[in-house]
């Protein structure tokens, strides 16, 4: 197991979609399909993985990183056009799916968040989260159980900017009393966690679910940029001590 770079770490910063949480059924192919069919719009539930893929550039692309929400409305309707739908009530369909990504019941925690959290939080270090989300995060505790472990929190519709913009770290940095010397980030973006951490002067650790390699991985670590397949490998990768 890979060790960090020699230095305290005293906090660690979490993203929170697909990093701590996944969307349920909702947010899938037969999930967009139910929202598109209220509104008149067919599409094809087997083409969403593509659209979604399809649609990436349009969140990756961002100039000026300012939040707006017509931003994520057009990444939406993006999605719903390559999975075949048109029509008038386009803009509307996506708006009201947008609005829904907000509310916590349609995910679910990953089974290896509470194991990970609780464990660094009682070796003592400070636990934020930093998310590009329009949903509230005291909420998010509260429905995921996670009060107490959480010291401080910055989304991107509360703070004006998206990740990878500087002052959202720097602000999550002040709101958690640490250095960036001394913080870590963990997420599974490359441009928005790992290459914002990076700039702001802190440490970063890229989460990668998925079952090969990273395609970056050999650039990420002559950067000094573990990644991890599970949140499991935080506390031995932080030389935490599990009693």
């Amino acid at each position: 197991m890979p060790r960090l770079e020699a230095g305290k770490v005293s906090a660690v910063f979490f993203d929170v979609d697909f990093t701590l949480i996944y969307p349920g059924p909702m947010f899938q192919g037969e999930g967009y399909h139910a929202f598109c069919a209220r509104y008149g719009i067919e599409v094809d539930p087997a083409k969403f993985q593509v659209a979604v893929a399809g649609a990436a550039p349009l969140l990756d692309d961002v100039a000026d990183a300012a939040y707006n929400a017509a931003l994520f409305i057009a990444y939406t309707r993006r999605i719903i056009e390559q999975m075949g739908g048109c029509g008038p009530r386009l803009d509307s369909c996506a708006r009201e799916i947008y609005d829904e990504w907000a509310f916590c019941h349609h995910f679910e925690l990953y089974d290896d968040v509470s194991f990970a959290l609780r464990t660094l939080a009682g070796a003592g270090l400070r636990l934020g989260l930093i998310s590009n989300t329009n949903r509230c995060l005291t909420s998010f505790q509260s429905h995921f159980e996670l009060q107490g472990l959480i010291a401080a929190t910055v989304s991107s519709f509360e703070h004006g900017y998206l990740k990878p913009h500087p002052s959202i770290f720097s602000t999550a940095l002040s709101r958690i009393g640490a250095r960036p010397g001394e913080a870590v980030m963990v997420g599974d973006s490359v441009r928005q966690d790992i290459e914002g951490a990076l700039a702001a002067g802190m440490r970063a650790i890229l989460l990668h679910r998925g079952d090969t390699p990273h395609a970056r991985q050999p650039e990420l670590a002559a950067r000094g940029v573990a990644v991890i397949s599970s949140l499991r490998e935080l506390p031995d990768l932080l030389n935490l001590v599990i009693g």
